[in-house]
């Protein structure tokens, strides 16, 4: 089994590599940083995302003589600073898509030039469909990448085309949002409540639903939190 996986450098990303090698996964990882536990046990290429122009080159090298992804999961993703938009300038909200939106078309349009591909995961998250106060170019650009995933899924049928939300999950990005004013931003408090799980937890969960996200149509977001699996890791 061959899995592509972008953003390893920490966190969700770094969690599923391990996770995926010690369920047997062949590993092929594109990012800026590859973290010493992966070192020598994954296929890496280094690349900025951001650098739209070279992804295609550093696909191509990662990928050079392999026939077939049974997965590709789009990890890579930012933030952004939690405020409102009218305070946010074009340019803040240019980066952010440049990395949630952008890079993923850019990756899958490669992806699938160099080799087939079963199976396409790009991590959304809840806050696309939410659309609280603060979350501006993140949800945004969620929303987009959801759309992405199902106009790919109308194009091309051979492979399977999802978005998925992880759930909340204890990476420095949410770190970030939960030092943000909860009082401006009530979204703060209700993320403070809830459950929330270790990147470690959140890769394991992964690859539990996968079999709930092959069997959603082609282009479907999928919540894990509305997955029966969901509740029995928790229980677990």
């Amino acid at each position: 089994m061959r899995l592509f996986l972008t953003g390893v450098g920490s966190g969700l990303g770094k969690a599923l590599a391990l996770e995926a090698l010690k369920r047997g996964y062949e590993v092929y990882a594109l990012g800026r940083r590859l973290p010493e536990e992966l070192k020598g046990r994954v296929r890496f290429e280094r690349c900025d995302l951001r650098a739209h122009e070279r992804i295609p080159t550093a696909v191509e090298r990662l990928l050079s003589g392999v026939d077939g992804l049974e997965l590709a999961v789009l990890n890579a993703g930012v933030l952004g600073e939690l405020k409102d938009l009218r305070e946010t300038a074009l340019f803040e909200m240019q980066e952010v898509f440049s990395v949630n939106l952008w890079a993923a078309k850019v990756v899958t349009d490669e992806l699938l030039r160099v080799t087939r591909v079963e199976t396409v995961v790009a991590v959304s998250s809840g806050a696309a469909r939410n659309c609280n106060r603060g979350w501006g170019a993140y949800a945004m650009s969620k929303a987009a990448l959801n759309c992405l995933m199902s106009l790919y899924a109308k194009e091309l049928p051979g492979t399977h085309f999802v978005a998925y939300a992880p759930g909340l999950v204890l990476t420095p990005m949410l770190e970030k949002v939960l030092s943000s004013d909860a009082e401006r931003f009530p979204s703060v408090e209700r993320i403070r409540r809830s459950v929330k799980l270790t990147p470690e937890q959140a890769a394991e969960l992964f690859f539990e639903a996968l079999r709930y996200l092959k069997e959603a149509p082609s282009g479907s977001f999928v919540d894990v939190r509305e997955l029966p699996v969901f509740e029995e890791f928790l229980r677990s």
